[in-house]
């Protein structure tokens, strides 16, 4: 008992391993993603621009993610997944130095589409490969390691401005070694994407595009170590054969029926990730530090905000792992839609008392106490629901024959809602902060009768019953 009970251990240790591996992804996903929350007011400052152009370079990475998560699925199908992961990793580090010196906010911006594609490619990639090779009683908490690797990014990237930050004296334009605050946030994410690259070529392809390439003898090699030694692993190879071999290559015609041109799960998935954008948690991650100075909180303080709400991200994320496999998908998403919505509420009624606009604008004491409460509240509701939920969901609940390709376009739309929130969000701030949470609020509401009558639950469900 005792060495059956050593070698179930070790066999779930290296399941862990490799989807921690593939999930490094998600950090440099995370990273890239909000680091440039730090760097805004430098960018803005260094190039001499407004609030558009600002939200045209924090946004314009987000068509790149878009473009990123389309080519995902061909790529992962054709080359496999982890030659897929590798060329993210070399996009995100060449993204980094790019970055890191633009000579022009133009130039920043191409970077920043650059490091945009390798985003899109980790979002579909890792949750794809987390998915083939979880045993299925691991498969939601093996999957959220995706978006815990996110939320670290984030928070990692966060601190790390933090620190630049008050290492140049509390100004994003000061100067570190020969170069500003800024171009240092920006830079530093090259030495993570260089430990995916080498965390990359430590792991196995999936099991699932072996076989379907003819490599059986290596799959069966991959099932025996991420499911154990006591699998049947004629059984498992034949089933996985018998679906994969049953249906042909898929293609974009595949998602195409109903009634409404795609599939109904197809578009369900593109529900679920434009619903996850919409609820405007991206603003927090993107925007947190330009947001609270708009209502008269100093930079330095600003970036130690957004430290705290990614914290408070982390451990949101944390109770959703731990509560993903244990009470489902759809009793997590509800409670945190609900949420959302009366935090989102709050933090609308808390910002209709700001006075002034641009730099002078003020928020008293009170209702800035209210909205900071408010914010944390609501990046917790996200991470313990949504943040995870659509994750372990997109990486679930496609048919074997169109996962991969219904993933990018799911979370390609994802991207594309992302950027819809993000290039509108200075303008919309401008016009009326509080409207603009009334609005996010409202889809946080809306989102809870699509999660009742349209998601159905796959916990404990296998890959190969989706569809």
């Amino acid at each position: 008992m005792a060495t059956q009970s050593a070698a179930r251990d070790e066999h779930l240790g290296h399941v862990v391993f490799i989807s921690a591996a593939a999930a490094m992804g998600g950090f440099l996903f995370g990273y890239d993603s909000a680091v440039i929350n730090g760097a805004v007011t430098g960018i803005q400052k260094h190039f001499g621009v407004g609030n558009g152009e600002t939200a045209f370079v924090v946004a314009i990475a987000l068509l790149g993610s878009a473009a990123g998560a389309v080519v995902a699925g061909w790529l992962a199908d054709r080359f496999g997944r982890v030659r897929t992961m590798l060329l993210a990793a070399a996009l995100f580090a060449v993204s980094g130095v790019g970055s890191m010196f633009p000579p022009s906010i133009g130039v920043l911006g191409l970077w920043r589409v650059l490091g945009g594609i390798a985003i899109g490619i980790a979002s579909v990639i890792a949750p794809t490969y987390i998915a083939e090779v979880a045993p299925t009683a691991y498969r939601g908490r093996l999957a959220s390691f995706q978006q815990m690797a996110i939320v670290l990014g984030i928070t990692v990237s966060q601190l790390a401005n933090w620190g630049l930050n008050q290492a140049a004296g509390g100004e994003s334009t000061n100067h570190l070694g020969g170069v500003q605050a800024w171009q240092w946030m920006l830079g530093v994410e090259t030495a993570p994407a260089l430990v995916y690259g080498l965390m990359a070529l430590s792991i196995p392809e999936s099991p699932r595009y072996l076989i379907a390439v003819g490599r059986e003898a290596q799959a069966r090699k991959v099932l025996a170590e991420v499911e154990g030694a006591g699998v049947d692993l004629d059984a498992r190879t034949a089933e996985i054969r018998q679906v994969l071999h049953s249906e042909h290559k898929p293609s974009l015609k595949d998602l195409l029926g109903g009634r409404f041109g795609l599939l109904p799960i197809v578009w369900i998935g593109i529900g679920a990730s434009v619903f996850q954008q919409f609820v405007g948690i991206n603003v927090i991650f993107y925007y947190s530090s330009f947001l609270w100075q708009s209502v008269g909180i100093d930079e330095s303080n600003s970036l130690l905000i957004s430290l705290s709400t990614s914290i408070v991200n982390v451990v949101g994320t944390v109770v959703a792992m731990l509560l993903v496999d244990r009470i489902g998908r759809k009793p997590l998403a509800l409670a945190g839609s609900a949420g959302m919505a009366l935090a989102l509420g709050l933090a609308a009624w808390a910002f209709s008392f700001r006075h002034g606009t641009g730099d002078s604008a003020t928020l008293d004491d009170t209702h800035a106490t209210v909205a900071l409460v408010a914010a944390h509240v609501f990046v917790f509701c996200f991470a313990f629901s949504w943040g995870v939920v659509v994750w372990v969901l997109l990486g679930e609940m496609f048919p074997n024959k169109i996962r991969a390709l219904a993933l990018s376009v799911a979370a390609s739309a994802q991207w594309i809602a992302n950027w819809a929130i993000t290039v509108t969000f200075p303008n919309l701030s401008d016009w009326n902060l509080s409207a603009t949470y009334v609005i996010y609020a409202c889809f946080a509401l809306l989102s809870i009768p699509f999660v009742a009558f349209c998601i159905k639950e796959t916990k404990g469900k296998a890959l190969e019953e989706m569809g």
